[in-house]
């Protein structure tokens, strides 16, 4: 289907767009990528006014250091992510994801920010946000604001970003010392998106005991969230096969799982289980300086 009419807008600078969202209010839709806003408009489901192209943006493309965090800015395309060298080494967690998103041409097109802003319930990036605790920082022509992730995303495709505003960076720490990530998801064969995705954070003590955990999941609910039953369970205890298997059946609680024509909601319910547990799995031996 031809998408609705419309008038194509391409700011050369953050503040210009900036000004062009302010003005142009609920009649405007950002382009980063292209590959959430394009489809909504060739089915209709989205029909903006005006397409405001922020992909041309200038000094939004980087990932490096700063006061202690990497920053990554909102248009860093998904390929740039699994490459990065920095990343690799410091917070591999997120090249891991990026190097499963889609197909070689989605990464190499797709953004971290329109990623994030888009909040599409099956995404990889939003487990893994939450997974590492990154903040958001939102632009807007009065300033910016910081985000923490945990408070980003409210719903299906809905953030806690404020009418004129755009998502210009993420930042995110480096990985603590025995620390060991990972990323599982059972995905979709066509898309790639997940049907269930999980992504484990976890820090060891000396002993073995696990000092730190946090469990990002998509693809289960209308939004991503922290297994914050499984966390709860698995803090201070010792590091198991067994334990992991225990606590994974409580990812799912509190949950209602999503029903479509991939997946029923049981089988969801089923799958973030054993995903769970894989990712807990292979984050311990990370953390054990095996892999």
């Amino acid at each position: 289907m031809i998408p609705a009419q419309f008038e194509y807008v391409a700011p050369k600078t953050l503040e210009d767009a900036l000004r062009l969202v302010e003005r142009h209010g609920d009649e405007a839709k950002i382009l980063a990528g292209g590959h959430s806003l394009l489809p909504l408009m060739k089915l209709r489901l989205a029909q903006p006014r005006y397409v405001i192209d922020i992909g041309r943006l200038r000094n939004m493309n980087y990932i490096r250091e700063e006061n202690g965090h990497i920053a990554i800015g909102a248009l860093t395309t998904h390929a740039e992510i699994e490459s990065s060298t920095l990343l690799r080494s410091k917070c591999p967690l997120l090249p891991e994801t990026a190097a499963v998103i889609g197909d070689a041409q989605v990464r190499n097109r797709g953004t971290l920010g329109g990623s994030l802003a888009h909040a599409d319930p099956a995404a990889d990036y939003p487990a893994t946000a939450l997974a590492l605790d990154l903040e958001i920082v939102a632009a807007s022509t009065a300033g910016t604001r910081t985000i923490p992730i945990a408070e980003f995303f409210v719903d299906m495709l809905t953030t806690t970003l404020r009418p004129g505003e755009i998502l210009s960076q993420v930042r995110v720490a480096p990985l603590a010392p025995q620390t060991g990530t990972a990323y599982e998801k059972l995905h979709q064969p066509a898309s790639g998106f997940a049907i269930v995705g999980v992504a484990a954070r976890l820090t060891l003590r000396k002993d073995g005991t696990i000092e730190d955990v946090a469990i990002g999941v998509t693809g289960l609910g209308p939004k991503a969230f922290r297994a914050a039953d499984v966390e709860k369970i698995l803090r201070g205890k010792k590091a198991s096969e067994k334990l992991f298997a225990e606590a994974s059946r409580h990812t799912a609680e509190g949950i209602e799982p999503l029903s479509d024509l991939h997946a029923s909601a049981d089988y969801r319910r089923e799958m973030v289980a054993v995903y769970t547990r894989r990712a807990l799995e292979r984050a311990l031996t990370r953390a054990q300086g095996k892999a």
